[in-house]
């Protein structure tokens, strides 16, 4: 599974006075898209940490194109961009309830051991989940 798709309701604690989507929330609602992601093909952060295995967010770019405003159903689309290595790099897309494309998004995540503190490789068992 390359792609994943996510709903969210945008809550009015989301948004400034005009009722619409303050731009640090944004952030958030990609971690979601990822968390689904890896749900979606079987993977959990919990899993991940119990393995000794945590991926902060190394870069992210996000564009903004149309705000989001309260009450908005946002679809996010998560994509996976490439094979992971000792990284693992996401696409996303952001449309409200009528398909109006609102924001694009990268995230490139680094795969670090918890114990040791330094970058490793993906783990196998997230790469036998994978179908590219």
């Amino acid at each position: 599974m390359n792609t994943h798709q996510t709903e969210i309701k945008v809550r009015y604690g989301e948004t400034d006075q005009m009722g619409v989507v303050y731009h640090g929330n944004y952030a958030q609602y990609l971690e979601i898209g990822r968390l689904e992601w890896l749900d979606a093909i079987g993977v959990s952060y919990r899993e991940m940490e119990a393995n000794d295995v945590m991926l902060p967010i190394v870069s992210m770019n996000i564009k903004y194109s149309k705000s989001a405003i309260y009450g908005d159903i946002l679809t996010v689309s998560t994509t996976l961009l490439k094979r992971p290595t000792a990284s693992i790099e996401f696409t996303y897309e952001i449309h409200n309830s009528s398909g109006e494309l609102l924001t694009t998004a990268q995230t490139k995540l680094a795969f670090i051991n918890m114990k040791s503190n330094f970058p490793m490789r993906c783990p196998q068992y997230i790469l036998d989940e994978l179908l590219i």
